[in-house]
């Protein structure tokens, strides 16, 4: 396995908060990782940590064999580029239309023509199905529609690397499916490698290559779908079977 990001002994807190303890994770390259665990355990946190957002107080983060840890903030900048992140409620701008949205990173990490940004900008919500919204705002797409324009957005710079915060939360069955599919499809597309933050267990069975389950701090579990829904640990089998029973404090 080619590992593109890894986590190793990372360690951070907020205050007096600690939301990783000598947490370990290796993003193999090329797949789709999930990551899943309890409401507030820190997943969101690891994205964050590997697009240079934060810092951890101990261990390092490496992203294509670079130490990001250590990277001045211009560098970090710079690295984004080559990382997409689609967050859990897409941060659109509502004074932009949605093809300025999709096109802002281009504006900012490239010195292409507005021809040429444009051109992109359509092509890539055509790939999401969007292909009709370039000018209407944020407040006139269903919340499906702005997830995908979120989707659009994040891997307009055709990055090696997209990280996905919550992409299902709180649509209806058949949006969930649509956004799994159109997570496959833009990973494939992109020959990319994707991490995603999800609650949806029927989704990630769908999606993933490998599960990580994160429980107080730490990767507990990590492997393919059928080796983390086979696993022994009563913490990962609580969770997969959504009981109340079991070792998992309520």
């Amino acid at each position: 396995m080619s590992v593109v990001a890894r986590l190793d002994n990372v360690s951070l807190r907020y205050g007096e908060k600690v939301v990783l303890q000598n947490c370990s994770l290796d993003v193999a390259e090329g797949s789709i990782t999930c990551i899943i665990g309890l409401s507030g355990a820190g997943k969101s946190t690891i994205l964050r940590l590997l697009n240079g957002l934060r810092k951890p107080n101990e261990g390092h983060v490496y992203v294509k064999g670079t130490d990001i840890c250590h990277m001045s903030e211009r560098a970090l900048i710079d690295f984004r580029s080559q990382i997409g992140f689609a967050f859990q409620f897409a941060a659109l701008f509502d004074s932009m239309t949605i093809g300025e949205n999709v096109a802002l990173p281009l504006r900012e990490h490239t010195s292409l023509s507005e021809e040429e940004i444009e051109k992109i900008a359509r092509t890539t919500l055509e790939s999401v199905g969007l292909e009709n919204t370039f000018t209407n705002f944020p407040s006139e797409l269903s919340g499906g529609m702005i997830k995908r324009a979120g989707f659009a957005r994040a891997v307009v710079t055709s990055p090696d690397i997209i990280l996905f915060d919550e992409p299902t939360t709180g649509l209806d069955p058949i949006i969930t499916h649509l956004l799994t599919d159109t997570i496959k499809r833009l990973r494939a597309k992109l020959n990319a490698t994707a991490v995603v933050i999800s609650h949806d267990l029927q989704s990630i069975y769908m999606m993933a290559d490998y599960i990580a389950m994160l429980f107080e701090g730490a990767i507990i579990a990590y492997g393919t779908v059928q080796e983390v829904r086979k696993s022994s640990n009563p913490i990962v089998q609580q969770f997969l079977q959504g009981s109340e029973v079991g070792p998992i404090p309520l």
